[in-house]
Protein backbone atom coordinates (compact mmCIF):
# COMPACT_ATOMS: atom_id res chain seq x y z
CA UNK A 1 0.00 0.00 0.00
CA UNK A 2 1.30 3.41 -0.97
CA UNK A 3 1.77 5.73 2.00
CA UNK A 4 1.19 9.46 2.13
CA UNK A 5 4.96 9.99 2.19
CA UNK A 6 5.27 8.03 -1.05
CA UNK A 7 2.51 10.12 -2.67
CA UNK A 8 4.27 13.31 -1.60
CA UNK A 9 7.57 12.03 -3.00
CA UNK A 10 5.90 11.17 -6.31
CA UNK A 11 4.21 14.58 -6.46
CA UNK A 12 7.52 16.33 -5.70
CA UNK A 13 9.27 14.31 -8.41
CA UNK A 14 6.52 15.13 -10.94
CA UNK A 15 6.77 18.81 -10.05
CA UNK A 16 10.54 18.79 -10.63
CA UNK A 17 10.03 17.03 -13.97
CA UNK A 18 7.43 19.62 -14.96
CA UNK A 19 9.75 22.49 -14.02
CA UNK A 20 12.55 20.95 -16.09
CA UNK A 21 10.26 20.48 -19.10
CA UNK A 22 8.80 23.99 -18.80
CA UNK A 23 12.33 25.36 -18.56
CA UNK A 24 13.12 23.87 -21.96
CA UNK A 25 10.24 25.83 -23.51
CA UNK A 26 11.02 29.08 -21.69
CA UNK A 27 13.12 30.56 -24.55
CA UNK A 28 10.30 29.80 -27.00
CA UNK A 29 7.76 31.45 -24.68
CA UNK A 30 9.97 34.54 -24.31
CA UNK A 31 10.34 34.83 -28.09
CA UNK A 32 6.60 34.44 -28.67
CA UNK A 33 5.67 37.02 -26.01
CA UNK A 34 8.30 39.42 -27.41
CA UNK A 35 6.94 39.37 -30.96
CA UNK A 36 3.26 39.04 -30.04
CA UNK A 37 2.67 42.75 -29.34
CA UNK A 38 4.48 43.94 -32.50
CA UNK A 39 2.52 41.43 -34.60
CA UNK A 40 -0.80 42.51 -33.05
CA UNK A 41 -0.01 46.21 -33.55
CA UNK A 42 1.11 45.59 -37.12
CA UNK A 43 -2.09 43.64 -37.79
CA UNK A 44 -4.12 46.48 -36.30
CA UNK A 45 -2.43 49.02 -38.58
CA UNK A 46 -2.83 46.71 -41.56
CA UNK A 47 -6.59 46.36 -41.20
CA UNK A 48 -6.99 50.10 -40.62
CA UNK A 49 -4.99 51.04 -43.72
CA UNK A 50 -6.15 48.16 -45.95
CA UNK A 51 -8.89 50.24 -47.69
CA UNK A 52 -6.28 52.90 -48.55
CA UNK A 53 -3.94 50.30 -50.02
CA UNK A 54 -6.71 48.88 -52.23
CA UNK A 55 -6.93 52.31 -53.85
CA UNK A 56 -3.19 52.92 -54.09
CA UNK A 57 -2.41 49.62 -55.84
CA UNK A 58 -4.44 50.85 -58.83
CA UNK A 59 -1.75 53.45 -59.54
CA UNK A 60 1.50 51.90 -58.25
CA UNK A 61 3.14 48.54 -57.46
CA UNK A 62 2.22 46.85 -54.21
CA UNK A 63 5.65 47.39 -52.67
CA UNK A 64 5.42 51.11 -53.48
CA UNK A 65 1.95 51.36 -51.95
CA UNK A 66 3.26 49.60 -48.83
CA UNK A 67 6.12 52.09 -48.53
CA UNK A 68 3.75 55.01 -49.12
CA UNK A 69 1.36 53.84 -46.40
CA UNK A 70 4.27 53.19 -44.05
CA UNK A 71 5.43 56.77 -44.62
CA UNK A 72 1.92 58.19 -44.12
CA UNK A 73 1.48 56.29 -40.85
CA UNK A 74 4.94 57.37 -39.63
CA UNK A 75 4.21 61.04 -40.37
CA UNK A 76 0.78 60.79 -38.71
CA UNK A 77 2.24 59.19 -35.57
CA UNK A 78 5.05 61.78 -35.44
CA UNK A 79 2.57 64.66 -35.72
CA UNK A 80 0.26 63.18 -33.08
CA UNK A 81 3.19 62.51 -30.74
CA UNK A 82 4.47 66.08 -31.10
CA UNK A 83 1.00 67.42 -30.32
CA UNK A 84 -0.17 65.21 -27.46
CA UNK A 85 2.79 63.31 -25.96
CA UNK A 86 4.11 66.04 -23.64
CA UNK A 87 0.63 67.22 -22.49
CA UNK A 88 -0.40 63.60 -21.96
CA UNK A 89 2.63 62.82 -19.78
CA UNK A 90 2.05 66.05 -17.84
CA UNK A 91 -1.62 65.21 -17.25
CA UNK A 92 -0.79 61.64 -16.25
CA UNK A 93 1.82 62.80 -13.70
CA UNK A 94 -0.60 65.36 -12.28
CA UNK A 95 -3.35 62.76 -12.10
CA UNK A 96 -1.12 60.25 -10.27
CA UNK A 97 -0.22 62.87 -7.68
CA UNK A 98 -3.88 63.80 -7.13
CA UNK A 99 -5.41 60.29 -7.12
CA UNK A 100 -5.48 59.95 -3.28
CA UNK A 101 -7.11 63.37 -2.89
CA UNK A 102 -9.63 62.65 -5.68
CA UNK A 103 -10.77 59.42 -4.07
CA UNK A 104 -10.93 60.94 -0.60
CA UNK A 105 -13.17 63.72 -1.89
CA UNK A 106 -15.28 61.30 -3.92
CA UNK A 107 -15.72 58.99 -0.91
CA UNK A 108 -16.78 61.93 1.27
CA UNK A 109 -19.31 63.14 -1.34
CA UNK A 110 -20.85 59.68 -1.79
CA UNK A 111 -21.09 59.00 1.95
CA UNK A 112 -22.70 62.39 2.52
CA UNK A 113 -25.12 61.78 -0.34
CA UNK A 114 -26.16 58.35 0.96
CA UNK A 115 -26.79 59.59 4.47
CA UNK A 116 -27.49 63.27 5.07
CA UNK A 117 -27.58 63.02 8.87
CA UNK A 118 -23.87 62.34 9.01
CA UNK A 119 -24.08 58.73 10.20
CA UNK A 120 -23.15 55.76 8.10
CA UNK A 121 -23.12 52.04 8.91
CA UNK A 122 -19.54 51.26 9.87
CA UNK A 123 -19.33 47.96 7.98
CA UNK A 124 -20.75 49.47 4.79
CA UNK A 125 -18.44 52.46 5.12
CA UNK A 126 -15.42 50.20 5.52
CA UNK A 127 -16.50 48.10 2.54
CA UNK A 128 -17.00 51.19 0.39
CA UNK A 129 -13.65 52.55 1.49
CA UNK A 130 -11.84 49.30 0.72
CA UNK A 131 -13.39 49.20 -2.76
CA UNK A 132 -12.24 52.76 -3.43
CA UNK A 133 -8.77 51.91 -2.10
CA UNK A 134 -8.56 48.99 -4.54
CA UNK A 135 -9.67 51.15 -7.46
CA UNK A 136 -7.20 53.82 -6.38
CA UNK A 137 -4.33 51.31 -6.33
CA UNK A 138 -5.29 50.04 -9.80
CA UNK A 139 -5.39 53.56 -11.22
CA UNK A 140 -2.06 54.52 -9.64
CA UNK A 141 -0.33 51.41 -10.95
CA UNK A 142 -1.92 51.74 -14.39
CA UNK A 143 -1.13 55.44 -14.66
CA UNK A 144 2.45 54.86 -13.51
CA UNK A 145 2.82 52.19 -16.19
CA UNK A 146 1.44 54.61 -18.78
CA UNK A 147 3.88 57.35 -17.78
CA UNK A 148 6.85 54.99 -17.73
CA UNK A 149 5.85 53.60 -21.13
CA UNK A 150 5.45 57.05 -22.65
CA UNK A 151 8.62 58.38 -21.03
CA UNK A 152 10.78 55.31 -21.72
CA UNK A 153 11.13 55.94 -25.43
CA UNK A 154 14.24 53.78 -25.73
CA UNK A 155 12.74 50.67 -24.13
CA UNK A 156 9.48 51.19 -26.01
CA UNK A 157 11.40 51.52 -29.27
CA UNK A 158 13.24 48.26 -28.59
CA UNK A 159 9.91 46.51 -28.04
CA UNK A 160 8.08 48.06 -30.99
CA UNK A 161 10.91 48.24 -33.51
CA UNK A 162 9.51 45.18 -35.25
CA UNK A 163 6.14 46.83 -35.89
CA UNK A 164 7.17 48.64 -39.12
CA UNK A 165 8.86 45.45 -40.34
CA UNK A 166 5.77 43.28 -39.83
CA UNK A 167 3.46 46.05 -41.05
CA UNK A 168 5.35 46.50 -44.33
CA UNK A 169 5.32 42.80 -45.19
CA UNK A 170 1.66 42.48 -44.23
CA UNK A 171 0.87 45.25 -46.71
CA UNK A 172 3.15 43.85 -49.38
CA UNK A 173 2.49 40.11 -49.09
CA UNK A 174 -0.85 39.73 -47.29
CA UNK A 175 -2.45 38.11 -50.35
CA UNK A 176 0.12 35.29 -50.12
CA UNK A 177 -0.66 34.32 -46.53
CA UNK A 178 -4.02 32.60 -47.09
CA UNK A 179 -2.93 30.67 -50.24
CA UNK A 180 0.14 29.43 -48.38
CA UNK A 181 -2.23 27.79 -45.89
CA UNK A 182 -5.09 26.49 -48.01
CA UNK A 183 -2.74 25.17 -50.73
CA UNK A 184 -1.54 22.65 -48.17
CA UNK A 185 -4.87 20.88 -48.71
CA UNK A 186 -6.54 19.39 -51.76
CA UNK A 187 -10.02 19.02 -53.20
CA UNK A 188 -13.05 19.98 -51.11
CA UNK A 189 -10.97 20.42 -47.97
CA UNK A 190 -8.89 23.06 -49.76
CA UNK A 191 -12.03 25.01 -50.71
CA UNK A 192 -13.35 24.68 -47.17
CA UNK A 193 -10.12 26.07 -45.64
CA UNK A 194 -10.13 28.88 -48.22
CA UNK A 195 -13.69 29.85 -47.26
CA UNK A 196 -12.83 29.63 -43.55
CA UNK A 197 -9.81 31.95 -43.88
CA UNK A 198 -11.86 34.42 -45.92
CA UNK A 199 -14.56 34.59 -43.24
CA UNK A 200 -11.98 34.98 -40.45
CA UNK A 201 -10.41 37.84 -42.40
CA UNK A 202 -13.83 39.48 -42.78
CA UNK A 203 -14.59 39.11 -39.06
CA UNK A 204 -11.30 40.73 -38.03
CA UNK A 205 -11.66 43.43 -40.67
CA UNK A 206 -15.19 44.25 -39.47
CA UNK A 207 -14.02 44.63 -35.89
CA UNK A 208 -10.83 46.60 -36.49
CA UNK A 209 -12.03 48.92 -39.24
CA UNK A 210 -15.28 49.48 -37.37
CA UNK A 211 -14.67 49.44 -33.65
CA UNK A 212 -11.19 50.98 -33.61
CA UNK A 213 -11.98 53.83 -36.02
CA UNK A 214 -15.29 54.50 -34.26
CA UNK A 215 -13.46 54.57 -30.91
CA UNK A 216 -10.93 57.06 -32.31
CA UNK A 217 -13.67 59.39 -33.56
CA UNK A 218 -15.49 59.14 -30.22
CA UNK A 219 -12.27 60.00 -28.36
CA UNK A 220 -11.76 63.09 -30.52
CA UNK A 221 -15.36 64.21 -29.93
CA UNK A 222 -15.10 63.63 -26.18
CA UNK A 223 -11.78 65.48 -25.96
CA UNK A 224 -13.32 68.43 -27.81
CA UNK A 225 -16.34 68.46 -25.50
CA UNK A 226 -14.31 68.06 -22.30
CA UNK A 227 -11.93 70.83 -23.36
CA UNK A 228 -14.78 73.23 -24.12
CA UNK A 229 -16.28 72.83 -20.64
CA UNK A 230 -12.86 73.07 -18.97
CA UNK A 231 -12.78 69.55 -17.53
CA UNK A 232 -9.42 68.59 -16.03
CA UNK A 233 -7.45 65.68 -17.53
CA UNK A 234 -9.42 66.00 -20.79
CA UNK A 235 -6.66 64.44 -22.90
CA UNK A 236 -6.07 61.57 -20.48
CA UNK A 237 -9.81 60.87 -20.25
CA UNK A 238 -10.12 60.93 -24.05
CA UNK A 239 -7.26 58.42 -24.39
CA UNK A 240 -8.93 56.20 -21.79
CA UNK A 241 -12.22 56.53 -23.69
CA UNK A 242 -10.49 55.48 -26.92
CA UNK A 243 -9.15 52.30 -25.31
CA UNK A 244 -12.38 51.45 -23.50
CA UNK A 245 -14.64 52.15 -26.48
CA UNK A 246 -12.93 49.31 -28.34
CA UNK A 247 -15.01 47.11 -26.00
CA UNK A 248 -18.53 47.00 -27.48
CA UNK A 249 -21.50 47.89 -25.25
CA UNK A 250 -19.52 48.07 -21.98
CA UNK A 251 -16.82 50.47 -23.18
CA UNK A 252 -18.86 53.71 -23.23
CA UNK A 253 -20.14 53.11 -19.69
CA UNK A 254 -16.66 52.31 -18.40
CA UNK A 255 -15.31 55.49 -20.02
CA UNK A 256 -18.11 57.65 -18.59
CA UNK A 257 -17.46 56.79 -14.93
CA UNK A 258 -13.96 58.36 -14.50
CA UNK A 259 -15.04 61.50 -16.39
CA UNK A 260 -18.10 61.79 -14.12
CA UNK A 261 -15.96 61.39 -10.98
CA UNK A 262 -13.46 64.05 -12.12
CA UNK A 263 -16.33 66.42 -12.94
CA UNK A 264 -17.97 65.77 -9.55
CA UNK A 265 -14.75 66.61 -7.71
CA UNK A 266 -13.92 69.65 -9.85
CA UNK A 267 -17.42 71.18 -9.94
CA UNK A 268 -20.72 69.29 -9.47
CA UNK A 269 -22.29 71.40 -12.23
CA UNK A 270 -19.81 69.87 -14.69
CA UNK A 271 -21.39 66.45 -14.14
CA UNK A 272 -24.43 67.68 -16.06
CA UNK A 273 -22.25 68.82 -18.96
CA UNK A 274 -20.24 65.58 -18.94
CA UNK A 275 -23.48 63.57 -19.01
CA UNK A 276 -24.87 65.66 -21.88
CA UNK A 277 -21.63 65.42 -23.87
CA UNK A 278 -21.48 61.65 -23.36
CA UNK A 279 -25.13 61.28 -24.35
CA UNK A 280 -24.66 63.39 -27.50
CA UNK A 281 -21.50 61.52 -28.51
CA UNK A 282 -23.14 58.13 -27.94
CA UNK A 283 -26.15 59.15 -30.03
CA UNK A 284 -23.81 60.25 -32.82
CA UNK A 285 -21.97 56.94 -32.51
CA UNK A 286 -25.15 54.85 -32.66
CA UNK A 287 -26.87 56.72 -35.49
CA UNK A 288 -24.05 58.12 -37.64
CA UNK A 289 -20.56 56.80 -36.90
CA UNK A 290 -21.08 53.07 -36.42
CA UNK A 291 -23.56 52.50 -39.30
CA UNK A 292 -21.35 54.35 -41.79
CA UNK A 293 -17.99 52.99 -40.65
CA UNK A 294 -18.73 49.46 -39.52
CA UNK A 295 -21.37 48.51 -42.04
CA UNK A 296 -22.12 44.90 -41.11
CA UNK A 297 -21.48 44.49 -37.43
CA UNK A 298 -20.25 41.41 -35.67
CA UNK A 299 -23.40 39.59 -34.61
CA UNK A 300 -22.55 39.19 -30.93
CA UNK A 301 -25.28 39.42 -28.29
CA UNK A 302 -24.72 42.09 -25.58
CA UNK A 303 -24.95 39.45 -22.82
CA UNK A 304 -22.26 37.44 -24.60
CA UNK A 305 -20.08 40.55 -24.82
CA UNK A 306 -20.44 41.28 -21.09
CA UNK A 307 -19.66 37.67 -20.15
CA UNK A 308 -16.64 37.50 -22.45
CA UNK A 309 -15.22 40.84 -21.33
CA UNK A 310 -15.57 40.06 -17.62
CA UNK A 311 -14.07 36.59 -18.01
CA UNK A 312 -11.20 37.81 -20.20
CA UNK A 313 -10.53 40.67 -17.79
CA UNK A 314 -10.11 38.23 -14.90
CA UNK A 315 -7.83 36.00 -16.96
CA UNK A 316 -5.65 38.48 -18.87
CA UNK A 317 -6.46 41.94 -17.51
CA UNK A 318 -7.19 44.93 -19.74
CA UNK A 319 -5.51 43.39 -22.81
CA UNK A 320 -7.79 40.39 -22.42
CA UNK A 321 -10.84 42.66 -22.41
CA UNK A 322 -9.70 44.26 -25.66
CA UNK A 323 -8.97 41.04 -27.56
CA UNK A 324 -11.91 39.04 -26.16
CA UNK A 325 -14.47 40.05 -28.81
CA UNK A 326 -12.32 39.59 -31.96
CA UNK A 327 -11.04 36.29 -30.56
CA UNK A 328 -14.62 35.16 -29.95
CA UNK A 329 -15.60 36.26 -33.46
CA UNK A 330 -12.79 34.17 -34.98
CA UNK A 331 -13.66 31.13 -32.87
CA UNK A 332 -17.33 31.55 -33.78
CA UNK A 333 -16.47 31.50 -37.49
CA UNK A 334 -14.37 28.35 -37.02
CA UNK A 335 -17.08 26.54 -35.02
CA UNK A 336 -19.84 27.48 -37.49
CA UNK A 337 -17.78 26.28 -40.45
CA UNK A 338 -16.92 22.99 -38.74
CA UNK A 339 -20.60 22.47 -37.88
CA UNK A 340 -21.70 23.21 -41.45
CA UNK A 341 -19.01 20.86 -42.77
CA UNK A 342 -20.25 18.04 -40.55
CA UNK A 343 -23.86 18.72 -41.57
CA UNK A 344 -22.93 18.51 -45.25
CA UNK A 345 -21.08 15.24 -44.67
CA UNK A 346 -24.09 13.75 -42.88
CA UNK A 347 -26.44 14.87 -45.66
CA UNK A 348 -24.14 13.31 -48.25
CA UNK A 349 -24.05 10.03 -46.28
CA UNK A 350 -27.85 9.89 -46.02
CA UNK A 351 -28.14 10.73 -49.71
CA UNK A 352 -25.79 7.89 -50.65
CA UNK A 353 -27.71 5.44 -48.42
CA UNK A 354 -30.99 6.31 -50.12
Amino acid sequence: MVSIRDWLAIAHSDREDFMEISGLFEPVIIILTTIMIPVLLAGLLFYITEPLQRRLVRYMPKWASALAILGIVAVFIAIMASLILDPLIEEANKFIQNVPMIFQQFEAIVIQFLNDDGTFPIDLEQTFGSVLDSIEDIIIVGSSYLVSFLSGAVSAALTLILVPFFFFFMLKDHEKFAPALYNLFQGERREWVKKLLSEIDFALKSYVQGQVLAAFILAVLLFTGYSLIGLEYALLLALLAFLLNMIPFLGPWLAFFPAFVIALIQDPVLTIWVSLITLAVQQAESNLITPNIMGKKLSVHPLTVITLVLAAGNIAGFIGMIVAIPTYAVLKVIVINIYEKRQNIQKQIFKDVK
